[in-house]
């Protein structure tokens, strides 16, 4: 099949890729699972890179529940496919809070939990500390906002410590803290909750 048979607003995705990302995911699919798939991908990936592939993988899944789709046995498995290399590009390559909620949920809705234990894996592997709590802030669902927090948890309190400057993250911050004062009993965590309570008090005055 060809990409203009897959539906009207995948091809014109498809055709509004830059041909770097094109020429990337035509060598994950000729790649296959193989390790030199996640190389191809590294090799062309950056931030727009990311963007596009994530805006294609919800035009795919959009167009796999489609009844006509789900009739035609041939498209929705090339269809099927092409969403596969999506997400095998995107967990080789990721770090965005809005990509990972985006796996995470596929994940979910199709019961593959061990798919989401390697995306949480890569939590705290790749991801940075804003860009997790940045997963917190933004989904709806309480099994990702947990594996958020618990990959903050596990994290030093110097990494955790920044975000308490900044007003988006700051309640995340302080509730993971929270949580590595009753979960580990950190001396660290208790003192600088502490600090900051104590400077609280003083900008009262």
């Amino acid at each position: 099949m060809t990409i203009k048979e897959f539906g009207g607003k995948i091809a014109s995705i498809w055709d509004d890729l830059r041909p770097v990302t094109k020429k990337m995911l035509v060598g994950a699919m000729k790649a296959g699972s193989s390790p030199s798939a996640s190389q191809h991908a590294r090799t062309y990936y950056d931030a727009h890179a990311d963007w596009e592939v994530s805006r294609l993988l919800t035009a795919l899944d959009e167009e796999s529940r489609s009844s006509s789709v789900r009739k035609d046995a041939v498209r929705l498995n090339e269809i099927t496919h092409l969403a596969d290399i999506c997400v095998q590009v995107l967990e080789a390559q990721s770090a965005s809070a809005e990509v990972f909620i985006q796996l995470a949920e596929r994940a979910i809705k199709d019961n593959d939990y061990d798919r989401l234990e390697r995306l949480a894996d890569l939590l705290a592997e790749r991801y940075s500390p804003p860009e997790i709590a940045e997963i917190v802030r933004q989904t709806d669902l309480a099994q990702i906002r947990a594996l958020a927090y618990e990959t903050l948890v596990m994290m030093p309190v110097g990494a955790i410590e920044p975000l308490l400057d900044d007003p988006l993250y700051s309640a995340i911050a302080i509730g993971t803290l929270e949580q590595k004062v009753f979960e580990f009993d950190s001396d660290e965590a208790r003192d600088l909750l502490e600090q900051l309570d104590v400077e609280n008090q003083a900008g009262k005055y």
